[in-house]
């Protein structure tokens, strides 16, 4: 049995991976900053020790530490932890507050980097561990009309590999995982938003166990730097990653794309 401290459990693919590990006998720290819903995990725990639930606002540096003793007081030591936590508020630059760059550096950047701090500390005084963190596509090719999650997510990637060269040599492993639209309620949300069309010009949207699958039987079992799901358009993201000017050549027939099954979804 291993420990796990998986975030953003509250719904989406948080929620989705600690009921999986739940299932296969593992023992779960879920948290979330809305921590009511965590309640429902409970039935798939075999026993109360198996599963602990508690809120953490990933922002708070402080919050991270303190909540990394309680589980080495709890459980010994940390295995395994998954930062899925993460926020999206579709927009251009020029619309965009203060307040939204904030959300979006603040959740989906700092709270990973702090999740990450605490646990390599832990990770590497134990001798061992694995944290994956979940970033996106939209990570690797810049996404016009998702500019500020764009950016909080590249900053992700990037401080996910350049950290996993830090602690090579120190028994803890990390991962980057990239997919690319999610049928969670962060996508939902982005049905009604036109800057968003781009989210949806994939021939589909992934779902939440496929996400958990490929963290819970590729990142934890190979230890790969990254993963991209699906890979061909992981692929593609690369080439315009690589080829900044291709995207341009191409954005006005996705943008078609998104938008017409932006407006199918609308009617589902």
């Amino acid at each position: 049995m291993k420990t796990y401290l998986v975030t953003g459990a509250a719904s989406g693919i948080g929620a989705q991976l600690a009921m999986a590990l739940l299932q296969r006998g593992e023992r779960v720290c879920a948290v979330d900053i809305n921590p009511a819903p965590l309640e429902s995990l409970k039935a798939f725990a075999a026993t109360p020790e198996q599963l602990w639930v508690t809120s953490l606002d990933v922002r708070d540096a402080s919050a991270w530490d303190g909540l990394l003793d309680q589980l080495k007081q709890r459980w010994g030591q940390l295995d395994v932890l998954v930062n899925v936590a993460g926020v999206l508020k579709p927009g251009y630059c020029h619309e965009s507050t203060a307040a939204e760059v904030d959300f979006h550096i603040d959740i989906n950047t700092k709270g990973t980097i702090h999740g990450t701090r605490a646990a390599a500390r832990l990770m590497k005084a134990q001798g061992h561990g694995h944290i994956v963190n979940i970033a996106s596509l939209a990570g690797i090719a810049a996404i016009p009309g998702l500019s500020l999650y764009s950016a909080s997510k590249f900053a992700v990637r990037g401080y996910t590999l350049a950290v996993a060269q830090e602690l090579r040599d120190s028994g803890v492993k990390l991962t980057v995982v990239c997919p690319d639209a999610v049928q969670t309620p962060m996508l939902d949300l982005q049905v009604d938003y036109e800057q968003a069309a781009l989210t949806f010009s994939g021939s589909r949207s992934l779902t939440t166990h496929e996400v958990v699958d490929a963290i819970l039987d590729r990142a934890l079992t190979r230890a790969p730097l990254e993963i991209t799901l699906p890979a061909s358009r992981g692929f593609v993201s690369k080439l315009a990653s690589f080829f900044p000017g291709l995207s341009a050549l191409v954005l006005d027939g996705l943008l078609k794309k998104g938008r017409q099954k932006q407006q199918q979804a609308k009617q589902h």
